[in-house]
């Protein structure tokens, strides 16, 4: 077992004003954040400068990064970016029956540590990687083809919220029942019963984390903090394009448990061969009691169907739908509506892909607008907003991988295109495959559209419905969240009845709504300790993050009681 350099009572101080403050913020729901998102709050009380950032990076191409775990039987790697760059990493490859055994060693001290100890651990993990921002946006770039500013502070300080975030409510539900109790229980004229009840939170076993391709840290962190903070194990398995992220993260993490005196194989990477596909054969082995899992449908309801020896929280594919009733800002709204299409390609699983607007046309603070003129505005909107390459380079980022660009270029044979796509050259990265959006119409009253339109379409494609009412778009809506699910929903009308309609049909089907935004606040955006990311409640995701759901089942409380002594 490893020697602590770190206390739990040097670390209670350092970070228990942080975790106090992570609580007040789950409880009121207001802005807070102690990550700085802007690149120059780096560079002072040991964190990395934007240059360090870059060198730290660079020295990682063409690297072996030795974790030190047991088990290595071979090392493998193969990222390239989606710039275009070799980043010639190599990962230890885990012989499983030597590793997983290894892991579950060290449980029983991180389970009696406790929980505020477990929540100061972590947070001393996310502290380390914050300071290491710069490194690891390089890294998510080169990974997920975001633009640097949008890896920056989506896969920094952004995910690193969203990892305190399941922290704070980790502990919450640990604490919420207390360690001990003394019963008694009156019994007339004879004597009381008295029992000494102790309540331990136990982890249910190893966690498995399986990570995406877009957002590696942001997606993975909310299910690896929760599963470690709850007293679990966790395995890391990162998406075969997105290794580098995860597999830093998991070296952060090693190096603090042992400082802090547990055992490092508490966390550990399970990179893979290419083609070996070791999630399924990892989600049903026995050792594994908890997975995460972001990405396809399909892979998804094989988790929820066959890891049944697992408590499994997935966030999975969505058809995310905008209702356009009306608007007192047209301007407002379209330019909203252009940069949510626009973000990073339109690989977001927030991103809107249908635009429902009733084919007779909406009412607008510049009078009506029909049908046509909306879609035409909105494509000149886009085409404003991505007209200068640097500014389209910088809100794009590059297409992650080939099927996304597929599914660009078979777009226009689906329906009428609005916005044709435009090839756009990286001046750094001429390697880079930089696509601007294709919207298509479609009409909501023929047969053959909605395969389209009612099937998800990942990456910069998006399809302007024509319906025949607001009313027709709101029970649209209802069916495409039903039946499809949905991260997000948005709406736009001055009408209450439509208003409170579209809210109905989120109630009812569990999907996150947000109204009118025509400002900096985009629908594919949510922040941390206020917004809940997905509901858990439609066919796109069956957990939230984070909320109590998200924590409460990664552990067991066991009760052991003894009679009381004292009392005859």
């Amino acid at each position: 077992m490893a020697t602590a350099e770190l206390t739990a009572h040097e670390l209670i101080a350092k970070h228990r004003p942080t975790l106090d403050q992570a609580l007040e913020a789950i409880r009121t729901r207001a802005y807070w954040s102690p990550h700085p998102e802007h690149p120059k709050a780096y560079g002072e009380n040991g964190s990395l400068d934007a240059a360090a950032g870059k060198a730290a990076f660079d020295a990682l191409l063409g690297s072996r990064l030795d974790l030190g775990q047991p088990g290595t039987d071979g090392w493998v790697g193969g990222e390239t970016s989606p710039y275009g760059v070799e980043l010639g990493v190599e990962y230890p490859h885990a012989d499983l029956d030597e590793l997983l055994p290894a892991m579950r060693s060290g449980m029983r001290q991180w389970r009696d540590a406790g929980a505020e100890t477990r929540a100061v651990v972590c947070l001393e993990i996310l502290k380390r990687i914050s300071d290491r921002t710069h490194e690891f946006a390089h890294a998510v770039m080169h990974t997920s083809g975001q633009a640097f500013m949008m890896a920056l502070q989506a896969g920094g300080p952004h995910a690193q919220d969203r990892g305190l975030e399941a922290v704070a409510y980790a502990y919450v539900e640990q604490v919420r029942t207390p360690d001990s109790a003394e019963w008694t229980k009156p019994q007339g004229k004879r004597d009381p019963l008295a029992l000494n009840k102790r309540f331990t939170p136990v982890p249910r076993g190893i966690a498995l984390l399986i990570g995406c391709n877009t957002f590696p840290t942001w997606n993975g962190y909310p299910g690896l903090f929760a599963s470690l903070a709850t007293g679990n194990a966790v395995l890391v398995k990162p998406h075969p394009r997105a290794v580098l992220p995860l597999a830093l993260t998991v070296q952060v993490a090693r190096q603090v448990l042992t400082e802090a005196g547990f055992d490092p194989n508490l966390v550990a990477l399970a990179a893979e061969r290419p083609g070996e596909g070791i999630a399924k054969t990892l989600a049903t082995r026995p050792e594994i009691r908890i997975i995460d899992y972001t990405g396809s449908t399909e892979f998804g309801d094989w988790l929820e169907a066959n890891a049944r020896q697992a408590q499994v929280y997935t966030e999975k594919a969505g058809v995310n739908t905008v209702v356009v009733d009306s608007t007192d800002d047209y301007k407002g709204m379209l330019s909203n509506l252009a940069f949510s299409l626009s973000l990073y390609s339109g690989q977001m699983c927030t991103t809107p892909q249908n635009l429902l607007i009733p084919r007779d046309g909406i009412r607008t603070d510049q009078g009506p607008k029909t049908y046509d003129e909306v879609v035409a505005d909105l494509a000149r909107a886009i085409d404003g907003l991505l007209g200068d390459d640097a500014r389209a380079n910088a809100l794009l980022g590059a297409l992650v991988n080939p099927d996304v660009k597929a599914r660009l270029e078979a777009a226009p044979g689906l329906g009428e295109v609005a916005l044709a796509s435009r090839e756009i050259t990286h001046p750094e990265f001429p390697g880079a495959v930089v696509r601007t959006p294709v919207i298509v119409k479609l009409d909501g009253a023929k047969p053959d559209d909605e395969a389209a339109y009612m099937s998800e379409c990942f990456g910069p494609v998006s399809f302007a419905v024509a319906v025949d009412s607001s009313a027709d778009a709101v029970e649209l809506l209802r069916r495409t969240v039903r039946e499809k699910g949905a991260m997000t929903v948005g709406a736009y009308t001055t009408d209450d009845e439509v208003e409170e309609a579209v809210q109905e049909v989120c109630f009812d089907e569990a999907a996150q709504l947000s109204l009118n935004l025509t400002g900096g606040v985009y629908v594919n955006q949510t922040a941390a300790f206020s917004d809940f990311h997905g509901s858990g409640g439609n066919p796109a995701a069956n957990a939230a993050l984070c909320d109590g759901a998200f924590v409460a089942n990664r552990f067991r409380v066991v009760e052991v009681r003894r009679e009381a002594q004292g009392l005859s």
